[in-house]
This record gives C-alpha cells, structure tokens and sequence, in this order.
C-alpha cells in the first residue's frame, strides 16, 4: 500500500469518525435539527425557498397548483370502503383558555320576522372568529406577509392591501373552491408509542421520515399533510390550555423538507408551528417561522386546529393513512382565511 493510498484511507475514516460525510452531503438544515435556529436562517430561508413566480408572477393560489388534475383523479382510486369523516372541529361556545381569539362564539335562533312578529320557522345565526383557537380554519394565502421597502407583501409579491374588508390580493375568495387530493396523516403519538405529545414538542425531519417507513407512505408532490399530535386528546383529558403560547408542532428545519416535498396543502391539530418556535430573535418570523415560510414565502395554506381524532382511528383500523381528501373553501371576499370544511374518504 502506498503511503498517499493509506493517507487517503486515514483521511476518510476520520471524516466519517466524525460525521463529516454526512456534512458533506446533507444539507445544513438536516445536519443538527436540534440546534437554535436564528431569525438571519429563517430571512435566508425567504429568499431560498421562495415559489414566487413559479405559477407566473398573477397566480394567487400558490403550492394549490400543484393538485393537477392527475392527482385528483388518484387521490380517488384511494377510496376503497366509502368510509367518511371529518378532519374539522367548529369553535367552542364555552369560554376556554385555548378559545383565545376574536369575541364569543355565538348561536342564536330566529324563529319570528322582525318586522311582523309572525312565526317563520327556526332559523339559525351564529357569529364567530374564524382563526378561534378551537375552530378548524384554514389561512389564506394573504394571512402572513413580508415586510420589503416599506411594505407589506404576501405570496408572489403581491401587496397585503389589508383594511377593514380583507385582503386585495390572496384572498381565500381567489384561492378557487377548494381541493379534492390525497390526504396524509402523521400521527405521531402513534409512531412514539404515546397518547399525545406533551405542548412545546418540537417535530423534526427525522420524524416525518420515519413517519413515513413506519406507515409505508412516502409524501409527495400535491399531497395535504395533516399532522396529529394529539392536541384534542390531551384537551379532552387535562382540559384546554393556552395553545398560542406552548404547543407541539413543526420545528422551523422542517421547512426546506415541505419545500422539496412540494406539499400542497399543511395542516395540524394545533398551530403547526411549534411554540415555543426556538428561533432565536424578535418578530413575527421568529415567533411562527413556519406560518411565514409556508403561506407568504412557498404558498402553502395552512391548516389550524384541525381535528384528526376520528382520522386516525379509521386510519389506524386500517393499518392505511392515505386518503381522499375534500376541502371546500367559504369564498369570503377579501377573507384571511376560511372556516376548514375538509373530509376524509377511505
């Protein structure tokens, strides 16, 4: 063996001794997911994982594109036993620690004109903050914005615009009617063995990925992802908590990993942003890195307070956690989001 072919061999084995190989072909994100992130990483990660202009610098429905007609069509050959059920929870009428957002929620019947007194039949009112931190609701496209000379812009560099009547660009009324495509559940209190995540758990790559090997499903292109962490069974048990303050959710290195995934659609059973976020700075960024990243910067509506209880039960029975997924938009003009009328179809 010649003395420059054992140097190599030597060299080799240290870089691998030390990990470095893996250094060498990770990307930086992946290499210590459990280190701080800063907000300087989450600014470079506006420009880096940016979809503007990738539908063409007027499109406002964002990663909705990528839910192609193909994908429609296969998300239902996934239906096999015509089994249904609901992936959302309306707000809660009770006051509550997690019910945090916007005034009461109100129902109320009408059962006499008011102008006549005469009986008309029941008829139902009710009022209610959408972005409830009980209320299933998806964000538009227009929820989040970056601030850019002295601006306020959302997805595909369209200004925010927002007044008293809504967005003028980004709208969930210009979001289309809605999606039909495969649906993937992460329940991660399955995969770890627990009945729920314990609020401020952070979930990483690694735990996507091995979501993945453990389910037999790889996420791909136009997928919705919903991840369970059990938010609704903790409640149901402890009673509600302040959600907006601590919560199991995506760690902020989850991001480059939806990116080339080419998710569609994201959703969670809490805020999807883990909080504390563990970013490290001030500002809106830092505090929810994922609602930034996913709706203003690669056009991902998110989902908030989706409930994945009865889900994951059929999901589980099956041993099967694809699906068909319906989501019907409430076309608010000018809306920064919509209330999340999304079903499971097996």
């Amino acid at each position: 063996m010649t003395r420059k072919i054992a140097l190599t061999i030597a060299w080799v084995a240290a870089i691998v001794a030390l990990g470095g190989i893996r250094s060498i072909f990770t990307p930086a994100y992946a290499q210590d997911q459990r280190a701080s992130v800063t907000i300087d990483q989450v600014n470079r990660w506006e420009t880096e994982l940016s979809n503007w202009g990738r539908w063409g610098k007027d499109d406002e429905r964002g990663a909705l594109n990528l839910v192609t007609a193909k994908k429609q069509v296969e998300a239902a050959r996934l239906v096999k036993d015509g089994v249904t059920v609901s992936l959302a929870r309306f707000a809660d009428l009770d006051k509550a620690a997690d019910n945090f957002n916007f005034g009461e929620t109100k129902h109320t019947m009408v059962s006499r004109d008011p102008n006549t007194g005469r009986v008309r039949g029941a008829l139902d009112a009710i009022s209610f903050g959408i972005h409830d931190g009980t209320n299933s609701h998806l964000d538009a496209l227009c929820h989040y914005a970056l601030p850019r000379d002295g601006k306020q812009l959302v997805f595909n560099g369209h200004p925010q615009d927002l007044d008293e009547k809504g967005c003028k660009a980004n709208g969930i009324d210009r979001m289309g009617p809605g999606v039909v495509t495969r649906g993937v559940l992460v329940d991660l209190p399955l995969l770890k063995g627990v009945p729920y995540l314990e609020p401020g758990t952070p979930i990483y790559v690694s735990d996507l990925e091995a979501w993945e090997k453990y389910a037999g499903v790889k996420i791909s292109s136009g997928d919705a992802l919903f991840i369970r962490t059990g938010r609704w069974a903790r409640r149901a048990k402890l009673g509600a908590w302040n959600t907006a303050r601590e919560a199991a959710g995506l760690h902020a290195t989850v991001m480059p990993w939806i990116k080339q995934r080419d998710v569609a659609l994201l959703g969670s059973d809490g805020v999807n942003d883990v909080q504390p976020s563990g970013v490290v700075g001030t500002g809106e960024a830092a505090n929810r890195p994922v609602h930034t990243l996913a709706i203003a910067v690669l056009g991902v509506p998110l989902v908030d307070n989706g409930y994945f209880e009865d889900v994951a039960r059929e999901a589980a029975a099956r041993k099967r956690w694809e699906f068909m997924t319906t989501v019907q938009f409430t076309r608010i003009p000018g809306g920064t989001a919509t209330t999340f009328n999304a079903l499971a179809t097996f």
